[in-house]
């Protein structure tokens, strides 16, 4: 068994790290060992043990529990992010590039700024890069991703009205589909069915098993189907009460019914063919000098 930690460093996606002989709680700050060289995370699991085979070998360690001067160097870092976030929006003015800065990151040990950005293309910003080392005399690596990344990035409030999942309870963007909007029955007006980042919304993965499942056993909209009071056409579905609302003509007059769908009769295997959407790929070009 290994005894690993999950720890969350700023606005990525939580790791799993060997935690050694430390004692680690949630919410506690930690030094941890990067591909970048040593960061400063969030424990957001407390130490657990997990087979060995669940593990990727080797998990990068965890250095240290955060000090007060670790601490200090991080509060530093924030403060020097509005600045620096400033002058590059100057410099890529300056330079007249088509890119849109969303995020500035100082690196723990103060070698490296990564500035994050968007662009509808690819972007040449070589002498950008060369431009911004000179005035910060540090490395600096300038990273482009999707819009999707920049929603995660930035957050925001979803249609929903909380916070953006990316953005909060969502460590990785999961595949999305048309067709898994199709199977929950919403309107495929990109209004109702779009995220924040204009792509579709990642929470219609959340239940798409529970639906995908409900399609197969209900009837499709305007299919005729026996009833216990006579053949109807369907006019719509509750996948959550499994009911079929039902409009029946009967000696001249028109009504329409409520049947659980175990008591409506109709033919089966008459699933939409799938219509496949992937989920958008973030491009990650970058450069460092």
């Amino acid at each position: 068994m290994a005894k690993v930690v999950v720890v969350k460093f700023r606005k990525s996606k939580p790791y799993w790290f060997a935690a050694g002989d430390l004692e680690l709680k949630k919410g506690q700050g930690v030094v941890a060992e990067t591909s970048h060289g040593p960061e400063y995370g969030v424990v957001v699991e407390a130490v657990k043990e997990v087979p060995d085979k669940s593990v990727t070998a080797p998990l990068k360690p965890v250095i240290r529990i955060a000090t007060e001067q670790d601490e200090e160097i991080v509060r530093r870092n924030e403060e020097k992010r509005p600045e620096a976030m400033k002058v590059c929006r100057e410099k890529i003015a300056e330079h007249k590039l088509g890119m849109k800065l969303i995020d500035c990151e100082f690196t723990f040990d103060g070698s490296k700024v990564i500035f994050t950005f968007t662009a509808e293309g690819r972007v040449d910003f070589r002498a950008l890069v060369k431009d911004l080392a000179s005035y910060f005399h540090m490395r600096i690596e300038l990273k482009q991703v999707g819009i999707r990344d920049e929603t995660r990035i930035l957050g925001g409030i979803a249609p929903c009205g909380r916070e953006c999942c990316c953005a909060s309870c969502m460590p990785e963007f999961r595949k999305v589909s048309i067709k898994m909007a199709k199977n929950q029955g919403l309107s495929l007006n990109p209004g109702k069915t779009s995220g924040l980042c204009g792509r579709l919304m990642c929470c219609l993965s959340y239940e798409d098993d529970y639906y995908a499942d409900a399609c197969k056993k209900m009837p499709k909209l305007g299919a005729t189907v026996g009833t216990p009071e006579g053949k109807g056409s369907v006019v719509s579905v509750n996948m959550l009460k499994m009911n079929v609302r039902v409009k029946i003509e009967k000696d001249g007059a028109v009504f329409y019914r409520d049947f659980p769908v175990t008591d409506i009769k109709f033919k089966r295997g008459q699933a939409e063919s799938s219509e496949e959407s992937p989920s958008d790929d973030s491009p990650d070009d970058k450069i460092s000098e």
